[in-house]
């Protein structure tokens, strides 16, 4: 393995088909091996089912991102119903949490009622000994821990993470992993948990089609990015970037099962 990549939270379902094409064509070229395919909603897990049965470097995880209206309980059961059927399929359930920016907008639902759901997807995760992706930051990171504590949830994900040192302590203390974007290149608080965050407990990540700015402005978001995020957060290690390159492969690899 000589610097190949792994995206560890990408929402490949949502690029436009001729993207997607390009991506999944571009992968080999590109040095990167694995794309961990976080579903939004129902309809969104079972196209990333689809799409990791036509290409195994799909890795797909199902759940439901915080960052819309409350689904039915219905959507929740049927959801349940798809985790436990595909389960030898999943690299993850996710991407769950709660809802901060549609909460700042005043458009979220009752907040327990996000809570009880995200709740809900943790214990599938322990039951079923699964990795969880998880959209929970600045004040909803500390409620997450709580959280993952009440029920022993040591496979904790938490992408593109924005909050408190003091949280992000407790998150090294309990062994949870955190994921970098490419914002690494000009956002300082980006840049400064990298710095402080253990090497071991990292990855990368795009989130994808989510688009950056600074030198990606303009640029459909692309998991090569990834390359100048590792030598980023090589620099800012004071490492090899090659070093960089394998523990951060290597911990995305053990930590989604592959």
């Amino acid at each position: 393995m000589s610097n190949r990549i792994i995206d560890a939270h990408i929402h490949l379902d949502m690029y436009k088909p001729d993207e997607r094409s390009l991506i999944l064509d571009e992968m080999e070229a590109s040095g990167v091996d694995v794309l961990i395919s976080v579903s939004n909603h129902l309809d969104s897990a079972k196209r990333n089912l689809q799409l990791a049965r036509e290409d195994c470097r799909i890795k797909p995880a199902i759940g439901y991102h915080p960052e819309q209206p409350l689904p039915s309980d219905e959507e929740i059961s049927d959801l349940l119903v798809l985790i436990n059927r595909h389960q030898q399929a999943l690299a993850a359930v996710g991407e769950v949490g709660l809802p901060y920016y549609l909460r700042r907008e005043g458009k979220a639902g009752a907040r327990e009622a996000y809570i009880n759901i995200l709740d809900v997807f943790i214990q599938k995760a322990v039951e079923l000994d699964k990795p969880v992706a998880l959209h929970a930051v600045y004040d909803d990171a500390p409620v997450v821990c709580g959280l993952l504590e009440k029920h022993s949830a040591a496979k904790a994900h938490f992408h593109w993470f924005k909050g408190d040192w003091r949280t992000a302590e407790r998150m090294i203390r309990n062994g949870y992993y955190v994921s970098v974007t490419p914002d690494i290149l000009y956002k300082e608080k980006t840049r400064d948990l990298a710095r402080n965050y253990p090497l071991e407990k990292m990855m990368v990540e795009t989130d994808g089609p989510w688009q950056f700015e600074g030198v990606f402005t303009g640029k459909m978001t692309h998991p090569c990015m990834i390359h100048r995020s590792i030598r980023e957060i090589a620099g800012l290690k004071r490492m090899p970037a090659e070093d960089v390159y394998a523990r951060l492969y290597d911990n995305a690899y053990r930590f989604y099962g592959m």
